[in-house]
């Protein structure tokens, strides 16, 4: 559930076919500099309603550290 609902934000947001959105995906794969970083981390908060703290920053490198991060709190 979860893992669906951020492939369909980040989706939306990198303008991209969600069947393209795995676990495995890295930022990188999908071409996300630190300011789309930035605006994921606001829809995400937003969509989950919570708040990312500076630090769990550094630990997003892809999809399953998002899910595992928003499945944590």
């Amino acid at each position: 559930m979860t893992f669906e609902r951020v492939r369909d934000l980040i989706a939306e947001q990198f303008d991209l076919e969600p069947d393209v959105i795995t676990m495995d995906s890295t930022l990188d794969d999908l071409s996300a500099d630190s300011l789309d970083l930035y605006d994921l981390v606001q829809n995400l908060e937003a969509e989950f309603d919570i708040e990312f703290r500076e630090e769990d920053f550094d630990s997003i490198q892809s999809v399953a550290d998002i899910v595992k991060h928003l499945d944590e709190v």
